[in-house]
């Protein structure tokens, strides 16, 4: 199944290439950069959304399902993209945005027109509480209640992140056929699969319960942590609506060709792995992002790994992955040399990787000036935070793509919608190309070494996981080593071998009893 061994390499489609000149990366332009992506070795690009869209949410907010907005091109754009991508041997997932649409999607619209319009049905709305506001306490994601009063019709109508993204009613069978037909739409055109936002929330608690007080929110932290969210995630009638997804999905497989569903979910792994039973081939392993990086320390990654390997049947295909447009950059957590490290962690544990475009430069969190700020999650926490909500939104990991040292770094001929990094003079993807040590060559030899048989099927053991040190074996043959520490560390080897990779890209040799880690390094060792 080719979505065991694949690569995935995320594109945010505005930040990745602009090719006709107005500031804003579209379809054409990865169409155009598929010959780098092939070169570095991903075998399958997700592209986050292209969809017609207000663009309040940067596409999250979809006013039509099938159809490219402008800013991002045609569909004649997206299918010589598509076409092409297949021609070199590149897989392409797209996002399906099924929790919420624009409130300028038509159905909206409809829906909002009267009490009695057949569309009211497709949204939840609910009358006041007894006390005139809003129904519940339900807090939304970007700041503020989850509902908003339409004067039109005198009901409250819910959505989990903006206003301008109210949430579809999953529990109508007619809203479900509508985003399977969308799904179908583009699996017809050819492509491979989807990445389904936010899948974790479809379905919602039908008494629309208060949620209870979180005793860990104080103030200063989102509105939403002020709850535990019992009543807005996980509900059981998700997985029903995950085996209908499937459903579609398989309607368009075949042998090698499977079309497959990766599915955003922030839950505790114990919970995610419920996902897979449910016909979701990818459940989103965000562990290494919300505890990992956190505490970035060998004996708490080994327990993460450890965790989900002891949760996974043998029907389950981990994943893994270190960054997304919705968190804050690698190499900004960590710093470059331990990026390194967490590049060789994620392309050598057991299962599918996902890479976030730019990574493979260790691109630093983008600098934001106040009057640049684009994200709406910071926007609305403006009057919350005034001397800095500039630096709590999602554009610092959303910066273009530095490609060479032409004008605005190649990505395009104008101004782009972000700034670039300060540093893209010098850390740009032709200067890296020249540097054979560089974090671009690191991920580009990674990404080879894992066609390994070892490496992309062989089981996962924990050697060692302390003192600053993490090693595991893969398969019989080889053993991972990462030094989380600025010093330099001795790992006894349980037999010879030889170094067959290093993170400084300065040493393949032969080591007998003792290996020794220089600081910051990582290494793979064939053993015997």
């Amino acid at each position: 199944m080719w979505w065991k061994t694949t690569v995935v390499y995320q594109i945010y489609p505005r930040s990745f290439q602009d090719s006709n000149g107005d500031g804003v990366g579209d379809l054409e332009g990865i169409r155009r950069r598929l010959p780098y992506l092939k070169d570095l070795g991903v075998g399958t690009i997700w592209l986050s959304p292209f969809y017609k869209s207000p663009m309040k949410d940067f596409g999250y907010d979809v006013a039509d399902y099938c159809d490219v907005d402008p800013v991002f091109g045609t569909l004649e754009d997206f299918d010589r993209l598509l076409k092409e991508a297949h021609a070199l041997g590149l897989r392409v997932l797209i996002d399906l945005v099924p929790n919420h649409t624009s409130d300028q999607h038509p159905w909206f619209l409809e829906s909002k027109s009267s009490r009695n319009n057949p569309k009211r049905n497709w949204y939840i709305w609910k009358d006041p509480g007894p006390d005139g506001g809003p129904p519940n306490n339900w807090q939304s994601f970007f700041g503020g209640p989850a509902w908003t009063l339409d004067e039109g019709t005198g009901q409250y109508y819910l959505h989990l992140f903006l206003p301008e993204q109210p949430d579809l009613n999953w529990q109508n069978p007619e809203v479900r056929e509508a985003l399977y037909e969308a799904m179908r739409f583009w699996l017809r055109r050819g492509v491979d699969g989807f990445r389904v936002d936010v899948l974790w929330l479809l379905a919602k608690d039908p008494l629309f319960r208060d949620e209870p007080g979180s005793p860990f929110w104080r103030p200063g932290l989102p509105d939403r942590l002020r709850h535990e969210h019992t009543f807005t995630e996980d509900q059981p009638e998700t997985f029903a609506y995950v085996r209908e997804m499937r459903f579609v999905l398989d309607e368009f497989s075949e042998p090698g060709r499977e079309r497959i569903m990766v599915g955003e979910i922030y839950l505790p792994l114990h919970r995610l792995v419920r996902y897979y039973r449910a016909g979701c081939h990818l459940p989103f392993n965000f562990s290494l992002i919300t505890e990992g990086l956190p505490n970035w320390q060998p004996e708490n990654i080994a327990r993460i790994v450890e965790e989900y390997e002891s949760l996974l049947t043998p029907w389950d295909w981990p994943n893994w992955v270190l960054g997304n447009h919705d968190q804050p950059r690698l190499a900004s957590r960590l710093g470059e040399s331990q990026a390194r490290v967490a590049a060789m962690l994620l392309f050598t544990l057991r299962g599918t990787p996902t890479w976030y475009y730019g990574d493979e430069l260790a691109l630093p969190n983008g600098e934001i000036p106040p009057e640049r700020v684009r994200d709406p999650a910071a926007l609305r926490q403006k009057d919350r935070t005034p001397a800095g909500y500039h630096t709590l939104g999602r554009d610092p990991e959303r910066t273009p793509m530095p490609w060479d040292t032409s004008p605005y770094a190649g990505f395009s001929t104008v101004e782009p919608w972000l700034p670039l990094n300060p540093d893209w003079p010098v850390r740009n993807v032709a200067a890296q190309e020249k540097d054979p040590k560089s974090m671009l060559h690191l991920v580009k030899r990674l990404i080879r070494l894992r066609q390994d048989p070892e490496l992309l099927f062989g089981p996962y053991r924990t050697y060692w996981a302390r003192n600053g040190l993490y090693a595991y074996l893969r398969g019989k043959g080889l053993l991972i080593a990462l030094n989380f520490t600025d010093r330099e560390k001795a790992l006894d080897l349980p037999q010879e071998g030889r170094v067959v990779l290093s993170t400084h890209l300065d040493r393949e040799e032969a080591v007998e009893d003792t290996l020794y880690l220089r600081p910051d390094e990582g290494v793979v060792v064939r053993l015997g």
